[in-house]
């Protein structure tokens, strides 16, 4: 079986969180979201726990090295422990810069996975400030609500029924230093993967179901 890598890129708020769930469910990819990663990290009360929580807090971004040793650990840990049916790989919003990039085409070359397509979920800079403003989180579970199609008019989590809540990382300010980044940092990650032929490119404008449908029309 020659496992599939699948790196979702986008503007924040446009889908790649439900879309990487889609794809694990229906394929049973292993799932690396570096937000998830850094979290788990910053519940640890050392140094580096504590500069992540307070650097999330700001919105600001966690360095390429930190970043890249959790991405190790944590291929290593599928490399050791995939089974049989191990069928790939999603990860989400990864990588964040042109360094990043290069440096975990490395990490997957060393574990033999060579099969690496990156998916752009393409939303319009100010659709993605509309619905960064809008979106929220469950404040028992932590599952992400987007601000599209249906989930507009949910009041509780539709995972466990817990009360939703707007982002702290969320405000207008913090969600503008995001899109900056976005436009000087990730669109030369998304032209490393168009110059290497490996870019699919989808519409996020859609509703979820047809955000979906267009990815796996554009996978299988």
């Amino acid at each position: 079986m020659n496992p599939k890598i699948f790196i979702l890129l986008g503007r924040a708020g446009c889908g790649k969180g439900t879309q990487a769930d889609l794809l694990v469910q229906k394929f049973g990819f292993f799932y690396i979201g570096s937000g998830d990663l850094l979290r788990e990290r910053a519940k640890k009360s050392d140094f580096t726990g504590k500069k992540i929580d307070m650097q999330l807090k700001a919105g600001n971004l966690a360095p390429s090295t930190l970043l890249f040793y959790l991405w190790m650990r944590r291929l290593e840990e599928i490399k050791n422990n995939r089974g049989d049916d191990f069928t790939g790989i999603i990860f989400d919003g990864s990588p964040r810069r042109l360094v990043e990039a290069e440096l975990l085409d490395e990490a997957l070359g060393w574990y033999d996975w060579q099969n690496i397509k990156a998916m752009l979920i393409d939303i319009s800079r100010q659709e993605s400030f509309a619905r960064l403003t809008k979106r929220r989180i469950c404040q028992q579970c932590g599952n992400l609500i987007p601000y599209v199609g249906v989930y507009k008019d949910i009041t509780s989590c539709d995972k466990c029924g817990g009360k939703l809540e707007v982002r702290p990382d969320d405000t207008p300010e913090i969600i503008n230093v995001r899109l900056d980044w976005y436009e000087s940092d990730v669109l030369p990650v998304v032209d490393f993967y168009r110059q290497g032929g490996a870019l699919i490119e989808v519409n996020g404008d859609q509703p979820i179901e047809d955000v979906q449908k267009e990815i796996l029309d554009k996978i299988e």
